[in-house]
Formats: structure tokens, sequence, C-alpha cells
């Protein structure tokens, strides 16, 4: 598959340097990317740099006549997929939204064709200046895409909103971006060569899903008693978003059906709420087709038959009331035996005993290709899985059994995601 293709602007800013990192982090993804430099932005970093991680030229003059003849601002406008403002400065901004075309960087701003993200970066003061916002409105209604900056401590010693995203946040909200993108294929020689030396092919270190769709479930289901009681279990979701973070920043376009827990959206991903395992199998339905499907959720196994309509009180006889239980939908297996199905579908398993038999039985029994199996009862440090940062996995599939190592949630979800990049091969 042709590697998708970003231009970034760098404006001038203190945090022109984190664009570096943003650059490491989308070549290790296989984008390919090319930089353009203002001129202030050449006194916080310089093209050196750049060009060192890029493997590619740098532009930055507007007047540069060998640059023109072989490349030119149109072509540089053109011959990416998305084009990257990170930092934006308020003067940028401003230019933008005035249609202002008096160097390189606006030049091939009012040039391009092709999807804009702006990422801002500017004094808090100045981010709530009425002509900052008005300015970013203008952007807006263009059909620009803005990315909210942070709040945190500045540069300048002052506190508020205007802060540059962290380089993996904003790494995650261009794949998600070019997954929405048609990658155009490669235009023309040049976009691999310069005239001084041959540019190699981007770093594809590390798991790409660059066009694939990710289905994930994660965190509990609540299958309600009465209108404030309800069946549920100890699952916090930490697994399940962690995995769907890793996917977002692996390329793919991910769906993230989570169950009632207040865990933040990772970036670039798209999250569908959902209470019950019955609502979870709807919302799974409705997003296929998926390349993969990864059912983290800890599903209730059985619902209420007749959950009650109003609070359920003591009626001073000392008898607990009766409950009706039923079955709920086994969202794994239904999965696994669709038309439809994904190409790869990876359950997970949550024992407290005989883990890998278990997970060896469980993944006979639903039809998928993978289980990942835990033990939910401790952690090595005595900890409990179930709300806890650590995980200790079995990945049971075809070929085997393998045992990973205690490791932090983060890294489970990284290397499940490595694995199921090469899989997808």
């Amino acid at each position: 598959m042709t590697s998708p293709r970003i231009l970034l602007i760098v404006s001038g800013g203190i945090a022109a340097y984190k664009s570096l990192e943003l650059v490491r982090l989308l070549r290790r993804k296989g984008v390919a990317v090319r930089a353009v430099l203002t001129e202030s932005a050449k006194q916080f970093v310089t093209p050196l740099s750049f060009g060192v991680l890029t493997e590619d030229h740098v532009y930055g003059d507007m007047f540069d006549l060998k640059e023109e003849r072989e490349i030119g601002h149109i072509q540089l406008s053109r011959q990416a997929d998305l084009i990257v403002v990170c930092p934006a400065t308020a003067n940028l901004v401003a230019k933008m939204a005035g249609g202002q075309a008096d160097d390189l960087a606006s030049t091939i701003l009012l040039a391009t064709d092709k999807p804009v993200l702006v990422v801002p970066a500017m004094n808090v003061r100045m981010w709530d200046h009425p002509a900052t916002q008005r300015n970013l409105a203008t952007l807006r209604s263009d059909g620009i895409t803005v990315m909210e900056p942070a709040e945190g401590d500045m540069a300048c010693g002052e506190y508020g909103k205007g802060r540059l995203p962290e380089p993996d946040a904003l790494a995650a909200e261009i794949l998600a971006m070019l997954n929405a993108v048609p990658i155009t294929p490669d235009l023309a020689p040049q976009l691999l060569t310069d005239t001084s030396r041959t540019i190699r092919a981007p770093d594809r270190s590390g798991a790409t899903l660059f066009g694939k769709h990710i289905l994930i479930t994660a965190g509990p289901t609540h299958e309600p008693i009465d209108p404030v009681r309800f069946i549920g279990n100890r699952s916090s979701g930490l697994q399940g978003f962690a995995i769907a973070r890793a996917a977002a920043e692996a390329g793919a376009k991910v769906t993230l059906v989570a169950g009632p827990v207040s865990l933040p959206t990772p970036p670039g991903v798209t999250r569908v709420n959902v209470q019950t395992a019955r609502e979870m199998l709807a919302a799974v339905e409705a997003a296929l087709p998926a390349d993969a499907a990864i059912m983290v959720a800890a599903v209730a196994d059985w619902g209420v038959a007749d959950a009650a309509t109003l609070k359920i009180k003591k009626d001073g006889s000392g008898s607990p009331p009766t409950i009706s239980l039923t079955e709920n939908p086994d969202i794994l297996a239904t999965l696994a035996g669709l038309p439809n199905r994904p190409r790869l579908v990876v359950g997970f398993a949550a024992e407290t005993n005989d883990v890998v038999h278990h997970a060896v039985a469980k993944r006979a029994r639903k039809g998928a290709d993978w289980i990942v199996a835990n033990d939910v009862s401790t952690t090595e440090n005595g900890g409990s899985v179930m709300g806890g940062v650590d995980n200790a996995v079995h990945l049971v599939t075809e070929k085997g059994v393998e045992s990973w190592p205690q490791m932090h949630k983060d890294a489970v979800a990284h290397a499940l995601i490595e694995r199921i990049s090469n899989a997808l091969q």
C-alpha cells in the first residue's frame, strides 16, 4: 500500500521543538513527512534537524529559484495527503483567516486543495483574545480542522490554555485524519528523490495498521435490576482502552464500544457508549465490517429477566426478593460466527484458576482466532488485575500458547497490536 504523506508546516514558537518528536513518531508508523519551516521557526529549530528526521529536503524560501524549479509551492501544496500546521502561531492563524500569502507557508496554505490540520500554540491571553477566536472560527467554517491546545504551565511563566499537545496525542490525531483521507498514489519521482541524494522509504518499524478498521470492546456491562441497582463486575476498562490507544497510534481506524467507565477517550478513537450486553452486541454488529475485532470487555453472562421499573423496597418480611435471570447473548461467539466476521477475532478470558486450560477450551468453543487469557485474582505484587495497571497474559492461538511476563497494560496493548499488525499484513 502507498505510504501516506503529510506536509508539516512549522511556524515560530517555543513549542516548535515538539514537532521534531512528532516527525519521529510519524515516520515510525510509515508516514512520509516533508517539512516547511517559516523564517521565525528557524529561530527555534533548524532545517538540518528536520532534514535528518524526514530524510528529505526542508523548504522555507519562497523565492529560491532552485526550489521553485524542482518542486514549486503549488506542487508542495498538492502532493501531500494531509497538511499539518504545527505549531500554528497566532500570526499564522491570522494570515490563514485573512487569506494572506506573503511567504512560502501561507502561500502553500492558500493554494492547497488538501485537508488541513491546524495545531495552535500560543500564550493563554493570545489564545483567549477575541481576534484569535474569531480567526479560528473562520478557519473552522472554511473546513479546516483545528486541534484544541492543552492547558498547563507555559514557557512565559503563565498558566492556561494554549500549550501544544504532546507529540503522541498529535500523532494519534494525524493518524486518525489520514484514515479518513484517500491516500493518493505516488505522483512524481521528485517525491522520492532530489538532485543530490536518494530518499529512503519511510521507516516501517513497529505496528502499522493504516487502512485497517479495528473494533474493540472494553469495560464491564451493567444489567439493571431496578433503576438504582445492577449486576456488574470490577472491570475498569483500562486494558481495552490501552489497546484502542495503541491501535490508533498504529494508524488504524478504531471503533471502541465501551461499557460504563469514566475513562477519557483515546485520541483518534471513535467511542460508542453502552450499558448492557445486548446494547454492546448491537453496537458491535453496527460497527462492522472490520479487519480485526478485539473483545476485551467483561460482559455479564446473565441479565435480569424482568427488571423492575421502580426501586425494589424491603417488604418487612425479612425475605429477599426473587430475581429471575436470563442468559445474555454471547458477543464473541456471535461475532465469530457471522458471515462478515472480521478477518481476525480476538477474545479475552478473565479467569481465576486453570487459566490456560479454560482459555484453550474457550477458543475452540467460541470460534475465536486468538484468546488472550489472564488470571484476574492477583498480580505478582499482590494487586488486582481488574482496576490495576499491570497484567500478565497468555496468548492462545492455533499454534499454541505464549505466556507473557507481567507488564504495564500499555505494554501489553502495544505488544498485542504489533502481533495483530503482523497478522493482517
